[in-house]
């Protein structure tokens, strides 16, 4: 492992930001481009959102715990909340399929989850909570092309 790190934070909305920021200061020693940035934090939004909205109902006690590891440029990423647990995760990443449609869910993030990553996972037990894990391969660093 080259590096690690967990950070635990209450399941309020407003930390879907510091969880965002702390993976991408994480990743900033791969020099990673826009798009992969881009990809990860919005996969890192997509799981924390779950946690706290779907996880917990939105109970601010509970608490969201992102887990991160580094090999090389592959990076595995687990979102883990110890909230109500999925049902039937299979159910749970089909397009489209929301459990809060009230709230105007579009049940499209284990799919945004899945097109940004090269593995996604996701284990769950009801009463119990769930783990999200996915792992993603950054491209190597491209040398600048200097014309003279």
């Amino acid at each position: 492992m080259d590096n690690e790190m967990t950070l635990s934070f209450l399941a309020i909305s407003d930390n879907e930001g510091l969880a965002r920021i702390a993976i991408t200061s994480f990743l900033a020693v791969l020099d990673p481009t826009i798009e992969e940035l881009s990809e990860i934090k919005t996969v890192v939004s997509e799981a924390v959102t779950n946690a706290i909205i779907h996880g917990y109902d939105e109970n601010p006690n509970g608490i969201v715990t992102v887990q991160a590891s580094r090999q090389g440029r592959e990076v595995t990423i687990t979102i883990l909340d110890q909230g109500m647990g999925i049902e039937n995760v299979t159910q749970a990443m089909e397009p489209l399929y929301t459990t809060k449609p009230m709230l105007e869910r579009s049940g499209m993030g284990f799919t945004i989850m899945e097109s940004f990553t090269d593995q996604l996972a996701v284990q769950s037990e009801l009463g119990k909570g769930t783990a999200v894990t996915f792992k993603k391969q950054f491209q190597p660093v491209q040398e600048p092309l200097y014309v003279r």
